[in-house]
């Protein structure tokens, strides 16, 4: 049993992130990717059971369920973000999980009952053409957008009414749908991951044809609720995406088939196309970072598995932002030791070169993951993350 001293942890905590950030690190900054999927199945992070489908479907219980994980990450896992009750209040949003952008385009959410949801895809048989001629949805009123404002509004009415859970308030409310999961991805949801592979070499006219609407609807969605919130259409800087169905493509498919679509997401969404961004990479993308780096100037990459983080950062060299770790199967089911061992061999492979590493899971903890395992990689990660 581990007892934190939350104020003691959260002042390290900011000392951490401010040499971190001023590019004098005193040691690895080290963090979860972790949602409410990962309590969802927990009895005491979950006493009422609530299911991903009710999540879905019930402002309320949404708001509630997401409380009550935070609550219970806050209270037990070890990360370098502020531990205990929160000062302001909690921080929520409407969560659709990775469901959001292929639901909004049409497809029908599928609920299982240990696992997250998912959309079956929609563009098959004798509808692959359907939503060319159907054209883009509303980004508020179309699919499953329209329960992202319904459920936004929910919680911002929530919020003005003073609601509080475990005595504090909501201190924030966000949408879904201000980013991406990547052209690519959206495709891979529409048609089924295997038929757009297929798709991209046997018929290549119809992918790209698909790739550029899924682009451009992306770019209108993020567009709109830019302009909703009184921000500009492009922004200065400090953006990223994801795209995690590239680690499906060879470096010359990416390059000429997908790459010119994360282009023009740069061109329509940011003041200055040829500044820096993020992205996050789940899978085996080790042959495409290089190329990433140099065309796209990418300059952050929140990895998966697997990845060889040592080799990344010498094909990257130091100035290129790395985040990952220990893979997720391994978190879930290793012993502590072995978690350890692996997270010493990561730190001590040359990844924490240039002072621009961030130790994290690759990626998304699993549910189920043992509690002590994530105390080992953080105890670890605080001993052989040192750089003074």
């Amino acid at each position: 049993m581990h007892t934190i001293d939350f104020e003691a942890h959260n002042a390290e905590v900011q000392q951490v992130w401010e040499a971190y950030r001023t590019g004098k690190p005193v040691r690895v900054p080290i963090i979860w990717g972790i949602n409410p999927r990962f309590t969802m199945w927990m009895p005491e992070s979950n006493p009422r059971g609530i299911t991903f489908e009710q999540y879905f479907h019930d402002p309320q219980l949404m708001l509630e369920r997401q409380v009550e994980h935070i609550y219970w990450v806050r209270h037990h896992v070890p990360q370098d973000t502020e531990m205990g009750m929160p000062q302001k209040g909690w921080d929520v949003y409407v969560d659709f999980q990775n469901v959001y952008e292929a639901a909004w385009l049409g497809c029908a959410v599928r609920y299982y009952p240990d696992q997250v949801p998912d959309v079956e895809p929609l563009l098959v048989g004798d509808k692959k053409n359907l939503l060319f001629d159907k054209g883009i949805p509303d980004p508020f009123t179309g699919g499953l957008m329209a329960r992202n404002w319904e459920f936004y509004e929910y919680m911002k009415r929530k919020q003005d009414e003073g609601w509080t859970m475990y005595g504090k308030p909501i201190a924030s409310v966000t949408p879904t749908g201000m980013g991406t999961d990547g052209p690519m991805t959206i495709c891979c949801n529409l048609r089924g991951a295997s038929q757009f592979a297929g798709d991209l070499i046997e018929d290549s006219d119809y992918a790209l044809q698909l790739l550029d609407f899924v682009t451009t609807a992306i770019i209108t969605r993020i567009k709109a609720y830019r302009r909703y919130f009184g921000q500009p259409e492009k922004v200065s800087g400090g953006w990223g995406f994801a795209d995690d169905s590239i680690e499906l493509l060879s470096t010359r498919m990416y390059e000429e088939m997908v790459y010119p679509f994360h282009v023009r997401l740069k061109q329509e969404l940011m003041e200055d196309p040829s500044q820096p961004i993020g992205i996050h990479l789940c899978g085996d993308v080790q042959r495409h970072l290089v190329f990433l780096r140099d065309r796209l100037n990418v300059c952050s990459i929140d990895t998966g598995f697997p990845i060889d983080l040592g080799k990344a950062r010498r094909d990257l060299g130091p100035d290129v932002e790395l985040l990952g770790g220990p893979a997720v199967p391994l978190l879930h089911h290793g012993k502590p030791e072995q978690v350890r061992e692996e997270t010493i061999r990561i730190l001590q492979s040359g990844v924490m070169e240039g002072g621009k590493f961030i130790l994290r899971e690759g990626n998304n903890l699993a549910p189920g993951t043992p509690l002590e395992n994530l105390w080992a990689m953080y105890e670890t990660g605080k001993e052989y993350g040192r750089y003074v």
